[in-house]
């Protein structure tokens, strides 16, 4: 149950207090990263903790823990990442700032190939308690190297967690539970929800991994959403409401383990569902829950269902392409009165 909350913080802080309040916690915890200290050089001139990662999430830290346990890394994700899994394994529990999601490639086979598989080849005598922390998301032109959102590929593969909070409270909580669990989690952080403000309890909670969250009743559609999308789909329907139509608004939060049971539950009350996917719309999230429910659900449909995604392009650098580019609350409005007639 969402306990009660007696103060507003920001996305960005939530992030920071559920690593501080993990650090205090157990001893194991350590993190690392580009820049989430002072960066290089930084102490030599007596100064600390100036960066706190690219986001500001990890400021502070290394003042209360010390360099030991709160270690900036060089430039070289492949590196960084693989120590991390080798930390994971002999018994520390490691948080990997990779700070954007686009340079996960340089690491791809320690995730994909490490990280995700040594419990499984290892017959579960090996753990990987590993927390690996990403930016994503466009809407801040950032170009198309620095503006993707990816989760579909590590969702994809087995032995990997993914989960993507969308506001302040289930951020904090969920990335408690991804630093507590014993196998590799990806947390998804959307650069664009930095600065969106919420209730979050002061005091440490979790909350379970493969839950969907209910974020606005409704019984005429289903609105499915991911990260920043959550938001896109309630502004959408709160404009939806005074033309008679009673959205559902889903937050999926994680998408590895997924809970599939609310997606048909909502699905079988509505009859109509338009998922909303800042990813690419080829083998995506999207894709997948239109599959699930067309595979699972299709009696309880009275419409096609609906996928409201980017182009199959790259993220574009110019404002006026980048807006055009990613999914909004009109694009959300119109494929709902496509599918009620």
């Amino acid at each position: 149950d969402r306990k009660v909350a007696e103060r507003i913080i920001t996305y960005q802080q939530a992030i920071n207090e559920a690593i501080s309040q993990e650090m205090a916690r157990d001893d194991d915890v350590i993190i690392i990263g580009e820049d989430i200290a002072g960066g290089a050089g930084r102490k030599e001139q007596g100064i600390e903790d100036v960066w706190g990662g690219a986001f500001g999430t990890t400021k502070g830290l290394v003042t209360k823990f010390g360099a030991n346990r709160v270690i900036d890394a060089p430039i070289t994700e492949s590196g960084f990442v693989g120590a991390a899994i080798g930390a994971a394994a002999t018994g520390l529990r490691p948080i990997v700032e990779l700070m954007f999601v686009d340079f996960a490639g340089v690491a791809f086979d320690q995730i994909m190939n490490q990280a995700a598989k040594l419990r499984y080849m290892f017959g579960g005598k090996a753990k990987i308690p590993m927390t690996i922390c990403c930016s994503i998301g466009g809407g801040v032109n950032a170009a198309a190297q620095h503006s993707q959102v990816l989760y579909s590929l590590f969702t994809h593969i087995p032995g990997l967690k993914c989960i993507a909070p969308a506001v302040p409270y289930d951020m904090k909580g969920l990335l408690t539970s991804a630093i507590r669990d014993d196998d590799p989690i990806i947390v998804f952080q959307h650069k664009g929800l930095l600065g969106v403000k919420g209730d979050v309890p002061e005091e440490s909670y979790s909350i379970p991994l493969g839950q969907t969250d209910i974020k606005r009743s409704g019984d005429g559609v289903t609105l499915v959403g991911i990260s920043r999308m959550v938001h896109v789909c309630l502004e959408a329907a709160q404009k939806l409401e005074p033309e008679g139509i009673s959205a559902e608004v889903l937050d999926l939060r994680s998408l590895s383990p997924l809970d599939e049971q609310s997606i048909l539950e909502s699905v079988s009350k509505t009859g109509c569902l338009v998922v909303v996917d800042e990813d690419s719309p080829r083998c995506s999230i999207a894709t997948d829950i239109s599959a699930l429910v067309a595979d699972k659900g299709f009696d309880y449909l009275d419409a096609p269902v609906k996928m409201v995604t980017p182009p199959h392009t790259p993220v574009p650098f110019s404002p006026p392409l980048e807006k055009f580019y990613l999914p909004d609350v009109d694009n959300v409005v119109a494929a709902v009165k496509e599918i009620k007639g």
